[in-house]
């Protein structure tokens, strides 16, 4: 494969990379890429580190352009990118930062069983959740929702979901933003948008979105563990799913109509899928609005996932999910645009910050966390593919560096038709088999494009977030059964 990125690059340290402004003429400031020797080298073979100095060039973007160590090409931003604009010194924000899969996200549960206990269940298990849980393109659930209670949903969020009975108060504290972003605006949204939401709530959808049962199997810090109840040989529960077809019609919807802010602001980028506006701007005040509604659709999505795998759990075992031990540890966003303060050269700001592929990361004391985990900070989600491992990781507070943001998974080294076109489908069963992994899926094509050589090794990607402190190992867990959408 081709070294694809020719332009400069300075080693900072052991894991961090900077591509310096001088690099094009209207890079307002530098490109840093969190990664080691060996990650630097499969990064530098697609365009996402001319992502990374495209991104520079947004105005009122402070700090840097950054980017994960699970960075990867993508619409406009690089997939894994991070980026923060000032909005008093007209900050923009960008479609193309947010992503397509607006608040594609990850939760996490935790359950009262060991592996020893529930290894001759896995088989049964995979089978309930593949039945129960809609997935796959297209997929429709039978949570059915008329036009005024969908408005209700894209305001109210996962707290729609808990007060009709898909789940419980706590689980809106585990959940990034109490599971309901405020300032969604259901009227930012359009028709197109609407009619593709309507059918998808408590629906995993297809691609890279998946149900995993797991067992930890490494535990590195015990104290924070002990916290989140964890324990070596748990059984846990990881979904990842997002905002499905109405995600995706939002930022189409955006993505065209702010191409005109371009001109109409003066706003000069090298890639038009980086069409933004300024944040106080009626196009910019609309995004976020529709934005918004979006990720508040996906928190109901998944709090309706989780409340399936539930049911799942309760028919198994003929126990109610409580006496289960079926807590949230957390559930948190990744493509979503924020705004948050941060301290830029001693000041405090208010910034919008995109994260694209990347996971919030407050460290503790942060402000904004619940009272749970003020001591041990944000829980972290990171997982890999289906044929390794995944991680819980706290956020931490060096990790001010990065406007507390950390990676979201293992990222792609493999294009998805690459992937169909190289890697055998039977051939890669019977080696998940062969690792005690059962999976299941609508197709054959899901599980070659999300085959574990079409990813990084997770542990790589990981272990520079940890080692570069921006966040801080808790648990790893190991897959024991897989659904793909």
């Amino acid at each position: 494969m081709s070294n694809l990125w020719q332009g400069p690059l300075e080693k900072i340290d052991d894991y961090r990379f900077r591509i310096p402004k001088s690099y094009k003429k209207g890079m307002r400031v530098d490109g840093i890429i969190y990664a080691d020797d060996k990650l630097i080298a499969s990064i530098r073979q697609d365009k996402a580190m001319e992502q990374v100095s495209n991104v520079a060039f947004l105005p009122g973007i402070v700090g840097a352009s950054l980017a994960m160590p699970d960075i990867h090409w993508g619409y406009g931003f690089p997939i894994g990118g991070v980026a923060a604009t000032d909005i008093e010194e007209g900050g923009v924000v960008s479609p193309g930062g947010v992503g397509f899969d607006i608040n594609c996200g990850i939760r996490l549960l935790r359950t009262d069983f060991t592996y020893d206990e529930i290894k001759d269940k896995i088989s049964s298990l995979v089978a309930g959740l593949f039945s129960d849980v809609p997935s796959g393109v297209g997929s429709k659930g039978d949570i059915r929702v008329s036009r005024r209670e969908e408005k209700e949903l894209f305001l109210k969020g996962a707290r729609w979901a808990v007060a009709k009975g898909f789940g419980v108060k706590d689980d809106l504290e585990c959940t990034e933003e109490y599971g309901a972003i405020s300032g969604a605006d259901p009227d930012a949204v359009s028709d197109r948008a609407y009619e593709r939401g309507k059918a998808q709530s408590g629906t995993l959808g297809s691609g890279n979105h998946f149900l995993e049962l797991q067992v930890i199997d490494q535990v590195y810090d015990q104290d924070i563990a002990d916290a989140f109840g964890l324990r070596l040989g748990q059984l846990t529960i990881m979904i990842h799913s997002g905002s499905r077809g109405l995600g995706y019609q939002v930022c189409d919807d955006y993505s065209r109509r702010m191409i005109k802010s371009l001109s109409k602001y003066n706003i000069n980028v090298p890639d038009r899928q980086l069409a933004c506006a300024p944040v106080k701007s009626i196009e910019g005040r609309q995004y976020l609005g529709a934005m918004r509604a979006a990720a508040n659709y996906a928190w109901v999505n998944r709090q309706c996932l989780m409340y399936r795998v539930r049911k799942v759990f309760e028919k198994t075992f003929s126990k109610s999910w409580q006496n289960m031990g079926m807590s949230l540890i957390y559930d948190v966003a990744h493509n979503i645009a924020k705004i948050e303060k941060h301290v830029v050269n001693g000041k405090n700001k208010e910034l919008c910050v995109h994260r694209k592929g990347a996971t919030r990361a407050f460290g503790p004391d942060h402000p904004e966390l619940p009272d749970r985990y003020k001591k041990t900070g944000q829980p972290v989600i990171i997982p890999g593919d289906m044929g390794r491992n995944s991680y819980l990781l706290v956020g931490t507070k060096k990790a001010s560096e990065t406007f507390y943001s950390a990676c979201h998974g293992a990222g792609r080294v493999m294009s998805r038709t690459e992937a169909a076109r190289t890697i055998d489908y039977n051939k890669l069963l019977k080696t998940l088999e062969s690792k005690g992994i059962i999976v299941r899926a609508s197709g054959r094509k899901t599980i070659v494009e999300e085959a574990p050589d079409a990813y990084k090794d997770v542990n790589d990607v990981v272990g520079v977030i940890d080692k570069a402190g921006i966040s801080k190992k808790v648990v790893r867990m190991r897959p024991l059964g897989v659904i793909k959408g």
